[in-house]
C-alpha cells in the first residue's frame, strides 16, 4: 500500500479527533478536565473503556501471540470478568462515597499524605511504562509502512505521533476523551471485525480445522504447575490484574467517575465487562486464522532473532498477502488504537499529579498559574513517554503483552496491597514507612520469581508475581501498624 495512502488517512482521522476535541472542549474549566464536570454519558465511557483496555497490545500482540501461548490466553481474561465485578461493587461505592477526582485520595484520608503520593507514584510509574510499551508497538508498525518510505527516523516518528496526540488533549481533558475514546473503540472494532470477514474469504476451510488442531491453536486450559500460563495462575492473575489496572487505576477510574452517579458508572463497567469475552475471543481467533493461512499458503513469516516475530504477524499479513484493503482497513484501526493508549493516559497521568502532589482542587476556579502549571505538566508526561518509547524500542523482545502484563505485576502490587490493607483491616499505620515497603515488597517478589524458576525445575510464578508482591506489601503494613 502506498504510504501516501497510510499518510492521507491517518491525516483524516486525526482532523476528526480534533474537531471533536474542539467541540466539545468549548468552555472547558478544570472541572472539565478533571472529572468532565460530572455530565458523561454511562454508554459512550462504556465504549471508551474497550479502546482504553485493549490498545495496539490487543490489536497486534494478541493474535501474534497464539502461536506460543495458543488459546490460553482465555483463561486471563475470565479472570478480568470476575476481577470487574469485584471493582463494581466493591472499589466503585467506595470511590463515590467517599467523592473523588483521584482515586489515591482514598489512601491519603485513610492512611496520610505519604501513602496518597506513594500509591500516585506507583500508578505514574505503571501508566508511563505501559503507555510507552503500548505506543511503542503501534508506533513500530507505523515506522515501517509509513515513516520509513519517506526516509523518517524512529524518534522523529515517535515525537509526532505524541505531538498529534497532544493538540487535542492539550485542553479538554475527560470530557473530550469520553468522546473521542469511543469513536476509537469504534473504529478499533470495526477493523477487527472486517478483517475476520475478510479473512473468510482466504481462508481453505476444508483443512482450516486439522490444521488448528495439529497446531494446537485450539488448546484453552494449561493444567501443568510450571509454565505461567497455567489456568490456576492465570484465573488468579487475571482477576488480580482487573482489580488493579480497572479498579485501582486512575486512567480508568477517571472517567467513570465523571457520570452523573454510581448506577451510571456501574451500569458503565458491567456493560464494558459482558464485551471482553468475546472481543478478545475473536482476537484470539483472527490470530489461529491467520497462522492457518500462513501455513496454507506456505508463507514464510518475518523472523526475529531466528524466531518468528509474533507482533509483526498481523501488520506482515495484513500489507502483504491479505489484499489491498487489508492494509488499510489495518491502519485505520491501529491508528485507533494508538492515539487511544495514550491520550486518556495522558490526562489522568496529569490529573494524578497535580491532585495527589500538587494538591490542586478541582471543585475551586483554577488560577492562571494552575492552568499553566497543569498544562505543562501534561507535557512533561508526554516527553516521558517519548523517553520511554525510545529505550523500550532498544531492549525489547517477544511479544510485548507478556512485557506488559510482567510490569503490571511489579508495578500494581504495592497499590493491591495497600487498598486491601485499608479496606479488610481498621489498623493505622505508621505512613512515613509506607515508601520502604512498597519499595521492598517488588524486590522481594522478584527475587523470589527468580528463585522458583532455577531452583524448582523451570516454576514460573507468571501473573501470581501481582498476588506475591500484594501480599508481601500487605504483611509489610501489618509490620508497621500502630499498636494504639
Amino acid at each position: 500500500m502506498s504510504p501516501i495512502i497510510i499518510l492521507l488517512v491517518i491525516c483524516l482521522y486525526f482532523l476528526m479527533l480534533v474537531g471533536i476535541s474542539w467541540y466539545t472542549s468549548r468552555n472547558a474549566d478544570q472541572n472539565s478536565y478533571y472529572i468532565g464536570n460530572k455530565n458523561s454519558i454511562w454508554w459512550l465511557v462504556a465504549l471508551g473503556m474497550i479502546s482504553d483496555s485493549l490498545s495496539g497490545v490487543t490489536f497486534i500482540s494478541v493474535p501474534g501471540n497464539v502461536l506460543n501461548d495458543k488459546f490460553s490466553y482465555m483463561q486471563v481474561v475470565f479472570g478480568y470478568v470476575i476481577g470487574n465485578f469485584i471493582t463494581a461493587y466493591v472499589l466503585l461505592p467506595l470511590y463515590y462515597r467517599l467523592n473523588l477526582t483521584s482515586i489515591y485520595s482514598y489512601l491519603g484520608q485513610r492512611f496520610g499524605e505519604v501513602s496518597q503520593k506513594t500509591g500516585s507514584f506507583y500508578f505514574l510509574l505503571s501508566r508511563t511504562l505501559g503507555a510507552a510499551a503500548r505506543l511503542y508497538l503501534a508506533a513500530g508498525v507505523l515506522q515501517t509502512f509509513l515513516f520509513e518510505p519517506f526516509g523518517i527516523p524512529f524518534t522523529v516518528s515517535v515525537c509526532i505521533i505524541i505531538g498529534l496526540i497532544l493538540i487535542y488533549t492539550y485542553r479538554g481533558g475527560i470530557k473530550s476523551l469520553v468522546w473521542t475514546d469511543a469513536l476509537q473503540s469504534f473504529f478499533l472494532l470495526s477493523a477487527l471485525f472486517i478483517t475476520l470477514f475478510n479473512l473468510y474469504f482466504y481462508i481453505n476451510w476444508d483443512t482450516a480445522w486439522s490444521i488448528a488442531t495439529q497446531n494446537g491453536f485450539n488448546r484453552l486450559f494449561v493444567w501443568d504447575w510450571a509454565p505461567s500460563n497455567n489456568f490456576f495462575k492465570m484465573i488468579i492473575g487475571g482477576i488480580l490484574v482487573a482489580v488493579t489496572m480497572t479498579g485501582m487505576d486512575q486512567n480508568m477510574m477517571q472517567k467513570n467517575l465523571s457520570c452523573k452517579n454510581i448506577g451510571e458508572a456501574r451500569k458503565n463497567i458491567l456493560s464494558y465487562n459482558s464485551t471482553l469475552i468475546f472481543i478478545n475471543f475473536f482476537f484470539l481467533s483472527l490470530g489461529v486464522l491467520l497462522y492457518v493461512y500462513a501455513q496454507q499458503q506456505s508463507i514464510s513469516l518475518p523472523l526475529k532473532d531466528g524466531k518468528v516475530f509474533t507482533d509483526g504477524v498481523f501488520p506482515f499479513m495484513a500489507f502483504e498477502h491479505l489484499g489491498k484493503w487489508a492494509g488499510l482497513i489495518f491502519i485505520v484501526g491501529l491508528t485507533a488504537a494508538t492515539f487511544s493508549s495514550a491520550d486518556s493516559v495522558l490526562t489522568t497521568l496529569t490529573t494524578s499529579f497535580c491532585i495527589d502532589f500538587l494538591k490542586f482542587n478541582p471543585d475551586k476556579t483554577e488560577s492562571n498559574s494552575q492552568r499553566m502549571q497543569r498544562h505543562f505538566i501534561h507535557v512533561v508526561f508526554a516527553f516521558l513517554i517519548l523517553i520511554s518509547m525510545l529505550v523500550i524500542s532498544k531492549i525489547n523482545g517477544g511479544a510485548i503483552i507478556n512485557t506488559i502484563l510482567k510490569l503490571a505485576g511489579y508495578t500494581y502490587g504495592p497499590l493491591l496491597g495497600m487498598f486491601a490493607f485499608g479496606i479488610f483491616t481498621k489498623f493505622k499505620i505508621f505512613d512515613k514507612l509506607v515508601i520502604a515497603v512498597c519499595v521492598a515488597a517488588p524486590i522481594l517478589t522478584y527475587y523470589i520469581d527468580s528463585y522458583f524458576l532455577i531452583y524448582t525445575n523451570g516454576f514460573q510464578l507468571g501473573f501470581l508475581n501481582l498476588a506475591l508482591n500484594g501480599l508481601l506489601t500487605f504483611t509489610g503494613l501489618l509490620i508497621i501498624k500502630k499498636s494504639f
